[in-house]
Order: C-alpha cells, then sequence, then structure tokens
C-alpha cells in the first residue's frame, strides 16, 4: 500500500489522540530496515537489498537492530556464525525484529562455539524458517535458539516467537532462562518447529530454583503448539544430572503444550545419574497445560524415569489431558514430587492413553503417583492397556506413600500377565480413593496388589480395604470394554489410537459423578477423540461407540 510504503520510507509520526479527541504530543516511529546476507554478497554493501546483500553474519552482527528491522539470510545457503539480539536491540513487542531466510527454502546457521541465535535481556522478536546446526563445542555448552534475561529490574521481557526452525547439534536444541537472580520472559511462543540429536534436551525452560514461600516463577505465558522433540540422546558422561529430555518446562507461571511429539530420546543418557531423561515434563511451574500430544518410545540409562509424560516436584494447577503415550522405558504418565513442602498439589491426569508402557522398569508401573508430598491430584477417565515387560511384570497402576487426597477415577486398566494395581503399605482412603475405575485382566489372573496383602477379585479386595465404594454403595467394574483392537491392542503410533475404542455399553456413563480434588483443573468436556463427555461420565479416556 502506498500509505505504508511511504511510512516505511520516511519514519511515521504517531500522533497520541486523548480522551477527549485532540491529539497530544506527536510520537516518532522510525522507519524500518530490512538487511540480506547472501552467498555471493559483499560486506562493503549496505545490505538492504538481495543485489546488495552482505556476504558474511560477522558483517551483519555490527549493525544494530531497531524494532521493526528484519535481518533475511538467503535460503539454500550455509552461513557459520550466529545472530545476536541485545539488550540496546529490538525492545517493542508491537513491531519485532525478525530474523529469518529469504528466497528459496531455509538458510541454515553453522555456530561454531556458541548459540546459532540469542536474544539477551531483550522484547520483541521473531526467529523463523532457519536450520540451526551445532558444533562440537556448540554441542558441549550451548543451545541453538538461546533466550536469555538477566534483568534484576523486575521488568519481563515480552513477545518472543519461534517459528519454522530445525536444530540439530547444541547442548539444548531450544531455551528460555532466567539468572538466580532476575526475571525471565513473558509472552513465548515455539511453533512448528523440530528440535533434535541435541544432547541434553530439545527444549529446556528454567530459572531460579523455586522457594514456596515466595510463589515466584521466572517466565509468564509459554505456548508450544506443534513441536517435536526427538533423538537428543542425552550424555554418557553426566553423572550428576539427567541428560536426553524431550520437551522440559520449568520455572513457568501459565504454558500451554499442545499437538507436541517427544520420541526416542534419551537413548545415551548416563547409566548411574540420580535422575534420568522424560519425553515432555514439567517441574518448578503452575498453571500448565499439556493436551493432545505424543510422547513415545523414551528411555533411560539409569534406574529412573525413562517416562512419556511427567508433572514433576513443585507444580500445581496444572494438567495432563488427551494425550498418548506408549512403549516407554518408564511410566506412561506420572506424578512425582521430591520436596515435602505442599508445593505439589490442585493437579489432574485426564483422558490419556497408555500402551504398554514401562518397558524398561516395569516396578514403576504404567500409570505411577509417588514421592514425598502430593496434595489433591485428580486421576480420571484414561485408558492403560499393559503386557508383561521384558524386564517382568510390573502393574498398570503404582501408587507410593506420601499422597494425599489423591482421587482415581473412572479409568480403564487393561492387564495381560500382569497386576492392575500396586500399592505400598500405610495408604489410607484420606490418602488416596479408587472409585468407578474397570479392573480387566485379559490373561493371568484378576491381581491387585496393597499393602503386604494380595487380592485375586474386585469383591475381595473391596472387602479387605474399602476402596472401590462411594456413599456406602460399591463402584468399580471388571467387564469387558470390547477394544476395537482386541483384547489387548497393540499401539505402535498415533495412527493405532483407534484401536483402543470400546464397543460394549458397559462401560457408558459407567463412571461415578463425584466432585474432582479441590481446585484441580477440571477433566475437560470432551474425550481423547474430541467427543462430548457424558454425564454420568464414561470409563476410560474413550467413550464407547
Amino acid at each position: 500500500m502506498r500509505g505504508a510504503a511511504l511510512g516505511a520510507a520516511v519514519g511515521v509520526v504517531a500522533l497520541a489522540v486523548t480522551a477527549a479527541g485532540c491529539a497530544s504530543t506527536p510520537h516518532y516511529v522510525p522507519p524500518a530496515h530490512t538487511y540480506y546476507v547472501a552467498a555471493d554478497g559483499n560486506d562493503a554493501s549496505d545490505g538492504t537489498a538481495p543485489d546488495s546483500a552482505w556476504r558474511t553474519l560477522e558483517r551483519a552482527e555490527r549493525t544494530k537492530l531497531e524494532p521493526g528491522d528484519r535481518l533475511l539470510l538467503e535460503g539454500g545457503t550455509r552461513f557459520r556464525g550466529s545472530v545476536t539480539v541485545g539488550r540496546d536491540e529490538a525492545g517493542d513487542a508491537a513491531r519485532p525484529v525478525v530474523i529469518g531466510s529469504f528466497g528459496t527454502g531455509r538458510a541454515t546457521v553453522v555456530s561454531v562455539a556458541e548459540p546459532a541465535v540469542s536474544v539477551h535481556d531483550t522484547s520483541g522478536v521473531q526467529v523463523r524458517d532457519l536450520l540451526l546446526r551445532g558444533s562440537r563445542a556448540s554441542r558441549a555448552h550451548d543451545a541453538g535458539v538461546n533466550l536469555y534475561s538477566d534483568l534484576r529490574d523486575g521488568s519481563r521481557p515480552a513477545g518472543i516467537t519461534v517459528s519454522g526452525v530445525d536444530v540439530s547439534g547444541f547442548r539444548v536444541g531450544l531455551a528460555v532462562g532466567a539468572s538466580p537472580h532476575g526475571v525471565g520472559f513473558r509472552d513465548v511462543t515455539v511453533r512448528q518447529s523440530v528440535l533434535h540429536g541435541n544432547k541434553d534436551a530439545g527444549l529446556l525452560t528454567y530459572g531460579p530454583d523455586y522457594k514456596p514461600a515466595r510463589d515466584v516463577y521466572a517466565h509468564e505465558d509459554l505456548t508450544l503448539d506443534s513441536v517435536a522433540a526427538y533423538g537428543n540422546q542425552g550424555d554418557p558422561t553426566a553423572h550428576d544430572r539427567h541428560t536426553g529430555d524431550g520437551i522440559v518446562v520449568g520455572s513457568v507461571r501459565g504454558a500451554t503444550l499442545r499437538h507436541v511429539d517427544a520420541h526416542d530420546n534419551g537413548a545415551r543418557a548416563a547409566s548411574d545419574a540420580p535422575e534420568g531423561p522424560v519425553g515432555v515434563w514439567t517441574y518448578d511451574a503452575t498453571r500448565v497445560v499439556i493436551e493432545e500430544s505424543v510422547s513415545y518410545r523414551n528411555h533411560t540409562g539409569s534406574t529412573v524415569d525413562g517416562a512419556g509424560f511427567g508433572l514433576d516436584s513443585n507444580v500445581s494447577h496444572s494438567a495432563l489431558r488427551r494425550n498418548l503415550a506408549f512403549d516407554n522405558d518408564g511410566p506412561g504418565f506420572y506424578a512425582y514430587q521430591r520436596w515435602q513442602n505442599g508445593a505439589h498439589a490442585h493437579n489432574t491426569i485426564s483422558h490419556n492413553i497408555s500402551a504398554d508402557d514401562g518397558r524398561a522398569l516395569p516396578e514403576h508401573g504404567a500409570l505411577a503417583v509417588y514421592g514425598t508430598d502430593i496434595h489433591e491430584l485428580a486421576v480420571v477417565q484414561n485408558t492403560v492397556l499393559l503386557s508383561l515387560s521384558p524386564a517382568g511384570p510390573g502393574p498398570a497402576l503404582r501408587l507410593q506413600p506420601g499422597e494425599h487426597g489423591v482421587a482415581v477415577r473412572n479409568n480403564l486398566f487393561v492387564t495381560e500377565g500382569v497386576p492392575l494395581v500396586f500399592a505400598d503399605p500405610g495408604l489410607t482412603r484420606s490418602d488416596v480413593v479408587l472409585q468407578g475405575n474397570d479392573y480387566r485382566s485379559v490373561e493371568g489372573g484378576w491381581q491387585v496388589g496393597w499393602g503386604a496383602d494380595t487380592y485375586g477379585s474386585l469383591t475381595a479386595w473391596r472387602e479387605g480395604t474399602g476402596q472401590e465404594m462411594a456413599g456406602g454403595q460399591a463402584t468399580g467394574l471388571d467387564v469387558d470394554p470390547c477394544l476395537a483392537g482386541g483384547a489387548l491392542p497393540a499401539i505402535l503410533s498415533v495412527a493405532d489410537a483407534p484401536r483402543t475404542i470400546p464397543y460394549c455399553p458397559a462401560l457408558a456413563a459407567q463412571g461415578v459423578e463425584l466432585p474432582l480434588p479441590d481446585q484441580a483443573p477440571a477433566a475437560g468436556s470432551v474425550d481423547y477423540f474430541g467427543r462430548t463427555v457424558t454425564t454420568p461420565p464414561q470409563v476410560g479416556a474413550v467413550i464407547p461407540r
């Protein structure tokens, strides 16, 4: 448009308008520039057009990027070096600086010994349509895209978007961090990106250690949409920490992860590390929703973790819902708390499907609740399918001491040759209550281990423990769900999920309808496949057809 072209050429004078409609002091908006870098460029040129492009990123780094500016790299070309947007650049979320490609295809940035793209203490930056590759030095120390804040004045950089990037060969594919004394970012979006072949993690957000007395988080309002993290294999020499994670969300208030895909991570994680990797998990965070995502074939080299999805230590008011996990070394889904501080509270795990998880660590179960201090957790309307692992038998549901006010309701547990439930001694109904679940063993006998006792039928277990009772009435089922894929269908891909659809009416509207634990997020109004949940609810993640 002519007006837009004129404004870009000479700058724009913006008039602030008062409530009375009068113009106040003019505000000058400087013109935005587009800079180009190309294989046949010349660093002596002005860089403002494709035919007068610069040749190197080193030259581009000498130019200060103002709000609205664009730095575009020639598609299909490899550039050595890095791009940094520092605290005196960009700064306006409404007029973001854009780092991207022009021409055909995506440009490749090959980092030598630093992040490929860095954003430090500033707002309003878009990183898009780039291939980012690390070197040996980058793999040891750096993130491919590194967003970092160490501001001490309480201001929070905002409006950062990363889209259409492919990041490989770094310690972490994409990191969003804050220093121990600073605050982090607000309104960060990562979408349609692939993070693979990195060492410690595909994506990591982090900040200062969480302190319950302060209830402060580094970052706010994180969105991940259509992000894949795979083949981030871990560090076999890292004996003091977990490595090989897919996506890790820490120190965040408010996050939505949707359509993320984490698989085949953690294969080279250290065997003696105190913690292991997980496909998708969150810690030190509140109001995080992970939904409509998949996590599979994730591994661990140690005797812990290797899970699909997790609500880890100090997580509150958060939810895992409508996700699929299968063929992970550890649990498909878990809630865990390390510290006894009351900070793991008011969470929900609902409408998820776990199929043959716990392949390497079956003793931890396919769906696990464990740790020292978990409060007000709802585990409702999930489907867990579990056969005997090559590593030995393990339960579909694993419960350990340290939980209070946990409700396990209206889930479908189907096993073959392994226990349905195993709970450690000492758990009372005030700690955990099971109501309205279907427990189906297709082979090997019906078995629930509760404390020191083993029960061979639903009736015996109910009478021995008081579980599966509500208002003086017996609840719970032991019926065939008539799954579309057979008695215990194999789930080897997302496309196999319809094999978990029940075709027997025994589960339709058979769940108990009781309030969720205090302040736990709602289970959601639709099942795994998006069909509206009935009243009373169905048993399992999927409404019977």
